[in-house]
C-alpha cells in the first residue's frame, strides 16, 4: 500500500457491524457471567480477581497514536512519553505529527521505529488512505485488516484498538505476552500459551461471551 496516493480502495472491507460492545460496567459483568458458565479456569480467576475495570479509551487518530506509543513499554513509561508527545504537539493531529521534526519527536522520548510508525499512520490518515471514522461500521476482521495496512502497525496494535478504543466485546489480543503468561498461570500449564493455543481458547471464550443464558 502506498500512502499519499489518494483514498484506499475498499471493496474487501465488509460493512458488517458487530453485535457486541463493552460500554459500561454492566457489560463487563454480563460477559464475566457468561465466561464463568463456560470456563472453570475463568471462574477460578474471577473468584480471586473479581470483575475487571472498564478500560475504554479514546479512538480516532489520537487513540491509535497513543497505542503505538505504548507498544512494548510499561504502563508508566508509556504514560510519561505520551504526556511529553501531547505537550509538544498541540493540537495532536496527523498533519501536526508530520510537521514535527524527528529531533522533536525523539526529544519527547520516541524511538526511531515508533517515529516511523507514527509518521506512516499520519501519512495514511492525512491522505485519507486510512479513514478511521469508517472503522465503527466495519466488523473486527475488516478493522484489523485496515489497520495492519499501515507500516509498523501489527496484530497487537490492531487488537488493542479494537478492544479498548472501539469497545468490541469479541476482541482478544491473542499475541499479547502478558495475556499468554497469565493464561499459563491460571490454567496451570507447563509452558506459556503460544498464539495458536490462544486462538483456540479465545474462540471458546468468544463463543460463550455476551450470549443469552
Amino acid at each position: 500500500m502506498k500512502y499519499g496516493m489518494g483514498p484506499m480502495a475498499t471493496p474487501k472491507l465488509r460493512a458488517k457491524r458487530p453485535s457486541g460492545f463493552i460500554e459500561t460496567p454492566d457489560d463487563i459483568a454480563a460477559g464475566v457471567k457468561a465466561l464463568r458458565r463456560a470456563c472453570p479456569v475463568m471462574r477460578r480467576v474471577h473468584d480471586v480477581a473479581g470483575d475487571p475495570p472498564l478500560r475504554r479509551q479514546a479512538g480516532g487518530f489520537e487513540g491509535l497514536a497513543r497505542i503505538v506509543v505504548a507498544q512494548q513499554l510499561s504502563t508508566a513509561s508509556a504514560a510519561a512519553i505520551w504526556q511529553r508527545v501531547a505537550e509538544r504537539i498541540k493540537p495532536l493531529s496527523a498533519r501536526a505529527v508530520l510537521a514535527e521534526s524527528e529531533e522533536g519527536l525523539r526529544a519527547a522520548g520516541l524511538s526511531g521505529p515508533k517515529i516511523r510508525t507514527l509518521r506512516a499512520l499520519s501519512e495514511a490518515v492525512a491522505s485519507q488512505s486510512l479513514d478511521l471514522t469508517r472503522l465503527d461500521g466495519l466488523d473486527d476482521e475488516a478493522v484489523h485488516a485496515a489497520l495492519c495496512e499501515v507500516k509498523g502497525i501489527g496484530p497487537w496494535t490492531a487488537d488493542i484498538y479494537i478492544m479498548f478504543s472501539l469497545g468490541r466485546a469479541d476482541a482478544f489480543a491473542v499475541g499479547d505476552l502478558a495475556l499468554q503468561i497469565a493464561a499459563q498461570h491460571a490454567a496451570g500449564l507447563a509452558r506459556i500459551m503460544h498464539q495458536g493455543d490462544g486462538v483456540d481458547h479465545g474462540g471458546r471464550w468468544r463463543a460463550a461471551s455476551f450470549r443469552p443464558a
